[in-house]
């Protein structure tokens, strides 16, 4: 059974998030064991603050990353994957058996401090999403990830 951890900042409000989040964990839980430490968010009034509120994002997170496993930042600046070579890229990772965590950034995005310290920076897509969507996407697309391993049908 696989670990995966994922650290977001900010937490799911509506219920349909809340139940697509569960859904896929459901799924998963064949596979892997996932659990989700959320963050609360740092206020701020006005985007030049980005410094600090990152800064202190980040001092909250580094507190929930374990030592050991893969350390996986999404970030808009990172690689992009298709569902295929994700797949083959945890496949590497997961074969090892260290356990995985992911981290999801608030509003202004991710502190470099976080990305310095990733294995891998992984861009969802070029378009800047809430951390809700960005949420329920990475649990689907780590289903998607373990179906295409597994050889199941769900991806095609």
């Amino acid at each position: 059974m696989h670990s995966i951890t994922i650290i977001s900042v900010g937490s799911l409000k509506e219920s349909y998030w809340k139940d697509a989040e569960k859904e896929y964990t459901k799924r998963l839980s064949q596979w892997a064991s996932v659990e989700v430490k959320e963050i609360k968010e740092v206020p701020f009034s006005h985007a030049n603050a980005k410094p600090e509120v990152l800064k202190k994002e980040a001092s909250l997170i580094l507190k929930h990353i374990p030592q050991q496993g893969v350390l996986v930042a999404l970030d808009v600046h990172g690689k992009e994957y298709t569902s295929e070579k994700f797949s083959h890229l945890l496949e590497s990772k997961v074969d090892i058996g260290s356990p995985l965590t992911f981290v999801i950034g608030g509003p202004l995005g991710i502190s470099d401090e976080i990305t310095s310290k990733a294995d891998i920076t992984w861009s969802l897509s070029p378009l800047t999403v809430t951390h809700q969507i960005a949420r329920v996407l990475l649990h689907e697309q780590l289903y998607r990830a373990f179906c295409i391993m597994r050889k199941k049908t769900y991806h095609y």
